[in-house]
């Protein structure tokens, strides 16, 4: 996963997963979260998610949440998800206000 490389962006994927996870999810809700929230322009399969989910996990960025009956297993973000979800909104409002500036749409 390339998320965090040295300009500290992550990907457009791992955001909306951080910023489904507010509300813990299984991970077939999250996959219908993403796409609701993009109209459909980010639709991911199981693999490209489950994929995403164990690397965020590892990073210390989700966690299983509740009892996680069965095959649904619900994941959470953490604290340090939090604050990484907080400062990729914040580079994003900067590169807006940066490129709304220079649009002339301030």
């Amino acid at each position: 996963m390339r998320d965090y490389v040295k300009g500290g962006a992550l990907t457009e994927v791992t955001f909306y997963i951080l910023l489904s996870l507010y509300t813990p999810k299984h991970g077939y809700a999250a996959m219908q979260f993403i796409e609701e929230k993009t109209g459909g322009r980010l639709s991911l399969g199981a693999g490209t998610l489950y994929g995403a989910l164990h690397s965020l996990q590892e990073k210390g960025w989700i966690e299983p949440s509740g009892s996680s009956k069965g095959r649904k297993k619900e994941y959470a973000i953490t604290a340090k998800g939090k604050s990484i979800a907080e400062q990729e909104l914040r580079r994003l409002e900067e590169l807006a206000s940066i490129a709304n500036g220079i649009m002339g749409k301030e």
